[in-house]
């Protein structure tokens, strides 16, 4: 009897399985239309490029000048004493804005999958300026004491919940504007926007510091930089409310309306916003991104932030030497970083990436053996080999990390993920390494540092996904003319049978 009914039990599946699988080969996917695809508007491209990239030119630019004024900075809101103290307690500050930037990650990046990427960029530019200016207002220690170094992080807080919101809305609203075939190349703007936003940093501290003198600038003309960031915002934020929304955004924002209209469930657009479902649903492209961006931002705040402290600390470089050497390197990284966008595009995101991993991995420990040396030709020769590795990630990173995610939870999610990285790991850098050298008394750190975070960053690029060249997931196929849009069409058609 128990046979019987085991036989009954796999006829009925059997039969199941032919019905699923006639219903299968009768169900076919729609053709592509013409009108499922979006045709840029190379205008339209470059006007978003521009305001996305001068916002992160403007929050590097911020975060630039509290780097390279690190020591003086110290001094200034510190109690005197311990050089090393107060220049702990300065990169402690600095590493404190990072402690708030998931939870701004948090606020904004749902807001802008609910609402839309470009008032919310808006929101985090005029924080952001607010933010940096009012620190160029603060009083000195030794006029209001204890209140000194607690307005300082205060609004170092201020700027770290907006700046939250502000790489993954730029680096979405970049990549959801322009075409598959090039989202590299544009991409890479918004990092060269990261390297302007360093060196007008660099350079304007240099010319400061040449001109005024340490006293002057320890007395009052470090405030001046702080000062400029208010005029900046102003026009990023001009240039971004000039802006339409995204293409990607209008066509989900469309899809939603024609279905609520229609009666069908909302379910999904409701819930798109929800750090729950995000977490729930996209949390292993989470690990993922964090990793990268762990890696990625490691190396970066090592070289463009804590180089020119190391120079003058722990080789007694003079501050604007060592402040000289870097703009260069930043100057030649600017010249290639668009190239390397567009090899991005050409040969894939995984190998350019795994390139500048691997890079670190290799280069690390001789370029700081280079740069020990202390001669000028040895310290820009270690400083470009770190640099070349590092314009590998800076020149495909803003293309890779959006790809990652749906439209529906781009914002959001991609938030979350780069500003958990970044609190755990960018931020902390320079402090981190400090503090490593003071307890272990070498000063090979950054190189032992470099090297473990580009190990891990060599893991994750090889479990992730190639995205070159593919629409982002959730969004339509975009292309850059019409002719490439009927191209695509015709290729996508069923060949006729006879």
């Amino acid at each position: 009897m128990a046979a019987h009914d085991e036989a009954e039990a796999d006829t009925e599946a059997v039969k199941r399985h032919h019905t699923l699988f006639r219903a299968a080969k009768r169900r076919k996917d729609p053709p592509l239309r013409r009108t499922d695809i979006t045709v840029t508007d190379d205008a339209a491209v470059k006007r978003a490029v521009k305001a996305a990239s001068l916002g992160n030119a403007m929050e590097w630019f911020d975060f630039g000048i509290y780097s390279y004024l690190a020591v003086t900075i110290g001094h200034v809101f510190f109690p005197s004493g311990n050089d090393t103290v107060q220049l702990i307690s300065s990169f402690a500050t600095f590493a404190v804005s990072f402690l708030v930037r998931p939870i701004g990650g948090m606020v904004f990046g749902p807001m802008g999958d609910k609402i839309g990427r470009k008032k919310v960029l808006a929101l985090t530019m005029i924080m952001m300026a607010i933010g940096t200016l009012a620190i160029g207002l603060i009083p000195s220690y030794s006029t209001i004491g204890f209140w000194a170094p607690v307005l300082l992080i205060f609004f170092r807080l201020v700027q770290g919940f907006s700046t939250g919101g502000e790489y993954g809305g730029a680096s979405t609203f970049i990549a959801e504007y322009a075409p598959d075939k090039r989202r590299g190349y544009f991409g890479s703007f918004l990092e060269m926007g990261t390297l302007a936003g360093y060196t007008g940093a660099a350079g304007l501290v240099l010319i400061l510091n040449s001109a005024l003198g340490s006293d002057a600038m320890e007395s009052w003309g470090w405030r001046l930089p702080f000062l400029v960031a208010g005029p900046l915002g102003l026009v990023g934020l001009y240039l971004r409310l000039k802006l339409d929304e995204t293409p990607a955004f209008q066509k989900m924002e469309d899809a939603t309306f024609h279905a609520a209209s229609e009666g069908a469930s909302t379910v999904e657009t409701t819930a798109k916003g929800d750090l729950a479902k995000i977490f729930r649903d996209h949390w292993p492209k989470l690990v993922l991104c964090i990793a990268l961006v762990g890696a990625y931002n490691i190396t970066d705040y090592m070289l463009l932030s804590y180089m020119p402290t190391y120079l003058s600390d722990e080789l007694g470089y003079d501050d604007s030497h060592g402040l000289l050497l870097l703009i260069g390197t930043m100057v030649i990284l600017m010249l290639i970083i668009t190239q390397v966008g567009k090899l991005s595009d050409r040969f894939g995101r995984k190998p350019l990436l795994m390139t500048g991993m691997v890079g670190f991995l290799v280069v690390s420990i001789p370029a700081f053996l280079l740069i020990k040396q202390g001669s000028l030709v040895a310290v820009s020769a270690g400083m470009l080999l770190l640099g070349l590795s590092l314009v590998c990630l800076l020149g495909t990173m803003s293309a890779t990390l959006p790809a990652l995610f749906p439209t529906s939870v781009r914002y959001g999610s991609l938030s979350v993920g780069y500003n958990l990285s970044a609190s755990l790991f960018g931020g902390t850098a320079p402090l981190v390494i400090t503090s490593l050298i003071s307890v272990t008394g070498t000063d090979m750190v950054p190189a032992y540092y470099s090297m473990a975070a580009a190990l891990v960053g060599v893991i994750a690029v090889a479990c992730m996904k190639e995205t070159a060249q593919k629409p982002l997931e959730g969004s339509p196929p975009s292309v850059g003319t019409k002719e490439e849009a009927a191209e695509m069409v015709e290729a996508a058609a069923p060949t006729p049978r006879f």
